[in-house]
């Protein structure tokens, strides 16, 4: 099965400042760093990556590896826009059998997860694969196309499918991870805080 990761990188970094996709860390963009760490993953077959606020620096300035861009028109309307833009696209992308959504400010995911995630899918058939690190559900999330029209339809706001996934808990089969979390960029100070990691 195809397996297309989509990072979703279309907000306006209102907390941040100005837009941390673009911010530096350890001589790169920061957007461009989680593109790479994906890039990377041998088990990953295409990756794409969802724009919005900011989008015609962000591709004049960050090297996207040549992963296409899904442009997010509705940006304003919060984190909930991008992921159904990128669904919504990849839905038409009939090759792609499941999906891992990754957030754009996540440069550090620990190496062996997206692994444990395929297998956990593999396994157990459940069409949401979600990591836990100790006692909190994070990222990347591995979903099922079979599921991806019902978050398209079913979100909106500035909240990702954290919610869905609560209230169908039949979905979801949760991965047990021992590393830690990897940390959001949502400040100045929490990238301050990767250099110190």
């Amino acid at each position: 099965m195809t397996t297309a990761a989509l990072v979703l990188a279309g907000g306006e970094s209102r907390r941040f400042g100005s837009a941390k996709q673009l911010a530096h860390w350890s001589g790169k963009p920061l957007l461009e760093h989680v593109v790479e760490q994906v890039h990377g993953w041998p088990q990953v077959d295409a990756v794409y990556v969802v724009l919005g606020a900011a989008a015609e620096q962000i591709m004049e300035t960050v090297d996207l590896g040549g992963a296409p861009v899904i442009e997010n028109l509705e940006w304003q309307k919060g984190m909930s826009s991008s992921l159904r833009a990128g669904l919504d696209f990849l839905i038409g992308e009939r090759s792609v059998g499941q999906a891992l959504l990754v957030l754009g400010d996540q440069p550090n995911v620990p190496g062996d997860v997206v692994p444990r995630l395929l297998e956990a899918r593999r396994r157990s058939r459940r069409p949401v694969v979600i990591p836990r690190y100790r006692f909190t559900r994070g990222h990347p999330v591995l979903v099922h196309r079979s599921r991806w029209p019902a978050l398209v339809t079913g979100l909106s706001g500035d909240q990702g499918a954290r919610n869905l996934f609560l209230a169908h808990p039949e979905w979801v089969e949760e991965v047990y991870v021992e590393s830690v979390p990897p940390g959001d960029v949502d400040t100045p100070e929490d990238l301050r805080r990767l250099d110190r990691s």
